[in-house]
């Protein structure tokens, strides 16, 4: 049986990422809007790092998201119209009509991120994050048919469409993969060697723990 190679190209990872002006909205409360365009350009970076050997895609319909994608050496999947499921379930009909056997969706809100491989698996392969509420990285056969529902409740919704296609399903549990920054109280119980690495988060967690 062949070694599944981590630079296969049949695999693409795929990162949405809409804009970096008014990212990250629901920390606008211990965040000012320059420190989360800052940290969601940071984040993103990081997905798409992580994604490597593999190639990784963009989607985007937002000009200056486009070209950061580009400098920092991902390919663009331009995808006009709003929503996320929209987005991903275009940017997936594009890459297995290019010939993409698998592909990788994750989140590009992963502060704790440094390797998607974990979550490249049969089936439906997904990491939840940590309530088991979001879908932060989700695999599937690029050509099944796989219908993504994004938004609160995902995890169960995605799992029963695996069960509908007739998918094998493994949830990988990986606190690296499970940590997003969708409220303050995520950033407020990161902590630790990240917090200091992020620099002028401190603040903003110091601030929030405050209130507790």
């Amino acid at each position: 049986m062949p070694t599944r190679r981590a630079n296969d190209a049949t695999t693409a990872v795929v990162v949405p990422v809409r804009s970096f002006d008014g990212a990250l909205s629901r920390l606008a409360g211990v965040l000012d809007r320059s420190r989360r365009r800052d940290l969601m350009r940071e984040l993103a970076g990081r997905v798409v790092a992580a994604g490597r050997p593999r190639p990784v895609h963009v989607v985007t319909d937002d000009g200056e998201v486009a070209g950061w994608a580009e400098s920092v050496g991902a390919s663009v999947i331009e995808v006009r119209g709003p929503g996320l499921t929209a987005a991903v379930t275009a940017a997936i009909e594009r890459l297995a009509a290019a010939g993409v056997q698998r592909a990788v969706v994750a989140h590009a809100d992963l502060p704790l991120v440094e390797s998607l491989e974990a979550a490249v698996g049969p089936g439906l392969t997904i990491a939840p994050d940590r309530h088991r509420d979001g879908s932060n990285v989700v695999c599937v056969p690029a050509g099944a048919g796989f219908r993504f529902s994004y938004g609160p409740g995902s995890f169960r919704r995605h799992v029963a469409e695996a069960g509908r296609l007739g998918l094998p399903v493994t949830v990988v549990d990986d606190p690296a993969l499970a940590w997003d920054l969708d409220h303050p109280d995520d950033l407020a119980a990161l902590g630790g060697p990240w917090r200091a690495e992020a620099g002028g988060l401190a603040v903003g967690c110091a601030r929030l723990e405050g209130r507790a």
